[in-house]
């Protein structure tokens, strides 16, 4: 007998695994009357003649199940005969079970049951606690079965699905399979729902099966709702080398853990229980409410059931760092784990008391009530801690879930807000640096006891209640999600793993879905698959006759800022983007002709000058689309005040909701909306400002969404080069470790170098503190700071003071931060941290006189261009990364500023950012006497100037494109560096416009 290589292998295969059968030769009712348990992972095979077309149901294993575990109930179901299918009660019940299951989804008939008349049928037993063996015992009575080759067409009977999975005969799952020996894949099975599958076919309809598998032997993908050529399918692969795919199974196929691990049925019973669910959604296009049914990915099954189960076997008290990439669905991962905390036992007792969510979205509280709705009653349950008090009255009304913003938290928790001996499970959405620090200290004090400070307690005792209190809570265990680790988070957050052999300890997540898998599995879009930088390109000219001397530096700093502030390159730039979007995105197109573009600027000054540009330029062209700007309270711009709502015309907190409508479709921000927004309809970014590092990454990312017809982004950059982004996005391509953990023993370095400028005195530092400590008046404090402060500036030359205060700074910012995940505590270190953070703020910053000042009077700019770079496919390289930690050196000594003459700072400037062409005085004569009145006689050209400046230029363009074929018979230089050259013919399209228009 030669193995089967066909897609009925592994139809059998799988059935055989399940069932213990290959499910070829069941007879019609004959397994459903036999009692649970089947197979030997607890499957029965189904008959394809025991389903019910009309109704969608596995009726035999529907009555065997209520007639098992509810008796009675099905008696007085008066039915003739369970299989006569003419009899009218048996229609009747079977018609109102099918109309609940299409109206609430199978899901919620699975969980709550059916009311039929006067009973009530419960159609699904779950999880048993422990101990309870009447619930036990029932829910021994569940009926998990798996039909082969299910025919489900009432009009043609010959369609039929490879399997199909019921409980109690209510489908749960359908799977169409392929076999890559016979040379079909998974997307062979994709492209058969979608072509074959109608959703218009009862089993189809939405809700009525919670997921639909296309299945290969190595990989599988998942759609919840059918739609034809719509439909979605989504990879549901455990990742294979930090990317997408599936790992080599030693013990079987590649994507056998489908049926050998999920769909077992204490698996599928947990998905059903705590992650499968249907939510409402609210369409912004069209306000009508919106369903979509919710199954979980695998790495969000993964990453909730290996914490739940370290939470089991350790207890409250330890911290995991979560990298999850953009797209990885990190909303619903934080509603699942924080809901199945709160259920979580160890030697029969609850290990977390409450859970308290950190997040600075207010989605994701909306988010999780909705989810938490599915499994439990949300009033009793869930709290938004806005105010001081929340925290305290929540957990005293018994709230199991509290949610928290980054801003309030630190607030919040300032007051004792718990009685100790409480656990708690802190999840905090997007980890930051800020979470430790000052806000661990916060967080402690408020959840570590109810104690107050004695009166009478000596400083000693004050200060080590300080230092235990910023040490991270034993009696809580920490839950940080990010994209971006920085080397702070890694080192609070990650779990250590053994030192090398230099006895350096490193940091890793304890779960990863790396930017490269959700990019592979098409979760996320490559941000970086079509990176297009701009060059600029100024010159400035001297408007004085003298030639004054200026700080280099400082000038070119002041001379960039000059040209980018300018309202002409402005004006270019916010007509490069609208011209892009217009005739790239829209006439494209993208994203179903849905497509919004962001445009990230430096500054609210610049964001405004850019929302004034683009309304301009916006009616110029007769573009039907509009603005929104978008940036952080009042802003001064031409003498008067003005805000997001002056400008906009609506509230600030319509802006999310208001940019997915038309006629908005340009979002022009100033620091807001660059990190943490999620918005799938954004295709195209326009950057105005300079990034590096984890705030490169955040910024490009808000593109990367994905959206059913979303199949590309791009990127223009004005400001930035592919190495640098290239730099910043490497570090979170793959897992990001923390190379070694920073050294405690630098602090003692700090304190010794800060000691010895003898700024202080040990008696003023004790001094100090024990008055702050003790709640000391201003007036008693400000004494002793000013006599350092005098000290500071009367004994230490400028490099000593500027040394000074950079070492005083490291040793605040990095004492902050060990003192909450060192084992030991030091007074010393706590006592001059007080001082110096009391200190600095008063100590003055060195003379600094700015020897660039007047420069900007001194100059005008003569002209400006812009070259559009050819469009990048950027390749990170395949390796994880390891960022450095947190740094501990401080500076040294004040930089000496360069002087050099007006003249040659302007001649620099304009080289590095002039024209790179020969001969210019020649061409431009040509240009200007020859060319340009030839372009400027073109009628049809002459005719669109009348129209839109868009379509002027087109025009005009066409007309230069004519004039220059004529020049090649008698300059042909010129002619091919305008065919060839794209800087030059950009050059000679923009000066010939400008004079002819």
């Amino acid at each position: 007998m030669t193995t089967d290589i066909s897609e009925k292998g592994l139809e059998s295969l799988i059935m055989r695994h399940m069932t213990g059968t290959d499910g070829l030769a069941v007879l019609p009712n004959a397994v459903a009357l036999r009692p649970p348990p089947y197979g030997g992972t607890g499957y029965t095979a189904g008959s394809a003649q025991d389903y019910d077309r009309a109704h969608a149901l596995d009726v035999p294993q529907l009555f065997a199940f209520l007639r098992a575990t509810q008796p009675e109930a099905f008696k007085k179901l008066a039915l003739a005969h369970p299989d006569d299918a003419k009899d009218i009660n048996r229609l009747q019940f079977l018609a109102r079970l099918s109309s609940e299951i299409g109206k609430r989804g199978v899901i919620d008939v699975i969980r709550k049951g059916l009311d039929h008349g006067p009973l009530h049928f419960d159609l699904f037993y779950g999880t048993p606690s422990p101990g309870n063996v009447k619930a036990t015992a029932l829910h021994a009575q569940n009926r998990f079965s798996i039909t082969r080759q299910l025919a489900y067409s009432k009009d043609e009977s010959r369609r039929a699905l490879d399997l199909g999975l019921f409980i109690n005969g209510l489908p749960i799952a359908t799977f169409e399979l392929k076999n890559s020996l016979t040379k079909q894949t998974v997307q062979d099975a994709v492209e058969q729902y979608k072509r074959d599958r109608d959703p218009r076919q009862r089993l189809f309809e939405f809700g009525r099966c919670v997921v639909h598998f296309a299945v290969d032997d190595s990989a599988v993908q998942m759609c919840t709702r059918l739609a034809g050529k719509g439909s979605w399918f989504l990879p549901f692969n455990k990742g294979h080398n930090n990317g997408a795919g599936n790992p080599p199974n030693p013990h079987g196929l590649k994507s056998d853990y489908l049926w050998k691990e999920v769909l077992t049925p204490a698996g599928l019973t947990d998905i059903l229980e705590n992650y499968a669910q249907i939510i409402e959604e609210k369409d912004p296009q069209t306000g009508r409410k919106k369903r979509t049914q919710i199954w979980p990915r695998y790495h969000q099954l993964r990453l909730v059931r290996q914490a739940l189960a370290d939470v089991r076997a350790v207890g409250a008290g330890k911290r995991y760092l979560i990298q999850h990439s953009a797209g990885s669905g990190k909303s619903n991962s934080i509603a699942w784990l924080a809901h199945q905390l709160i259920g979580v036992k160890r030697d029969d007792k609850t290990v977390v008391d409450s859970v308290i969510v950190v997040t600075d979205r207010r989605l994701l509280d909306q988010q999780i009530q909705a989810t938490i709705k599915q499994f439990m009653q949300v009033g009793a349950t869930v709290g938004h801690a806005e105010k001081s008090g929340d925290l305290r009255q929540y957990i005293e009304q018994g709230k199991k879930i509290i949610v928290s913003t980054v801003q309030k938290f630190p607030v919040i928790l300032d007051e004792n807000a718990t009685e100790a001996g409480r656990t708690f499970a802190i999840v905090i959405d997007e980890a930051h640096s800020s979470q430790g620090g000052r806000t661990s200290a916060a967080m402690s004090q408020a959840l570590g006891g109810d104690e107050e400070t004695d009166p009478e307690d000596t400083v000693n005792d004050a200060i080590e209640k300080r230092m235990a209190a910023r040490k991270m809570l034993k009696n809580a265990s920490y839950f940080a999600f990010t994209a971006t680790p920085k080397n702070k988070t890694l080192e609070m957050f990650g779990e250590a793993l053994p030192a090398d052999a230099e006895g350096k300890v490193k940091h890793q997540p304890f779960h990863s879905y790396t930017m490269k898998q959700a990019v592979e599995e098409g979760f996320i879009l490559d941000v970086l698959k079509q990176y297009t930088p701009v060059d600029s390109y100024y010159k400035l000219v001297k408007k004085i006759e003298n030639d004054p001397e200026f700080d280099t530096k400082r000038a070119r700093r002041k001379l960039r800022h000059y040209v980018e502030s300018h309202d002409h390159a402005i004006r270019l730039n916010a007509e490069i983007m609208v011209d892009h979007f217009h005739e790239q995105v829209i006439a494209a197109g993208k994203i179903g002709g849905q497509a919004r573009a962001m445009v990230v600027t430096s500054g609210i000054e610049r964001a405004i000058q850019y929302f004034h540009a683009f309304k301009a330029y916006l009616t110029e062209r007769k573009s039907p689309y509009r603005a929104i700007v978008a940036f952080s309270g009042d802003h001064e711009y031409n003498g008067a005040k003005v805000s997001e709502a002056s400008l906009n015309g609506f509230a600030s907190n319509a802006i999310a909701e208001n940019i997915q409508k038309d006629p908005y479709r340009f979002l022009i921000c100033a620091d807001k909306f660059q990190t943490g927004y999620d918005e799938p309809l954004l295709h195209s970014m326009y950057v105005d400002k300079a990034l590096a590092g984890i705030k490169a990454v955040q910024t490009l990312s808000r593109l990367n969404r994905a959206h059913p017809q979303k199949r590309d982004c791009f990127v223009l950059d004005f400001q930035n080069n592919a190495e640098a982004i290239t730099f910043a996005f490497q570090d979170y391509f793959r897992t990001t470790l923390l190379s070694e953990e920073t050294d405690p023993n630098k602090l003692h370095d700090l304190k010794s170098a800060l000691d010895a400028a003898q700024v202080y005195t040990p008696e003023q530092v004790n001094r100090l503190v024990e008055l702050f400590l003790g709640g000391a008046e201003r007036d008693q404090l400000d004494p002793i700071l000013d006599v350092c402060v005098a000290t500071y500036t009367d004994t230490l030359d400028e490099d000593e003071q500027v040394s000074f205060k950079g070492k005083a700074k490291v040793f605040c910012r990095t004492y902050s931060f060990l003192s909450s995940i060192i084992s030991y505590s030091n007074a010393q270190w706590e006592k001059l941290s007080i001082l110096l953070n009391l200190l600095l703020p008063k100590l003055p910053a060195p003379k600094d006189e700015d020897l660039s000042k007047g420069i900007l009077d001194a100059i005008d700019m003569d002209s400006y261009r812009v070259e559009k770079k050819a469009v990048l496919k950027i390749a990170l390289a395949d390796e994880d990364a390891e960022v450095e930690p947190v740094p501990t050196d401080a500076g040294g000594r004040k930089a000496e500023p360069e002087l050099d003459r007006l003249s040659n700072i302007l001649k620099t400037f304009n080289d590095q950012f002039s024209t790179l062409f020969k001969d210019t005085d020649r061409v431009a004569k040509r240009i200007r006497d020859d060319i340009a009145p030839q372009v400027a006689a073109d009628v049809a050209y002459q005719n669109a100037k009348e129209n839109t400046p868009h379509t002027a230029r087109m025009a005009h363009d066409q007309a230069l494109g004519k004039v220059m074929q004529l020049l090649l018979k008698d300059d042909t230089q010129v002619y091919k560096q305008f065919v060839e050259n794209e800087s030059f013919k950009r050059f000679v399209s923009d000066m010939v416009y400008s004079i002819t228009n």
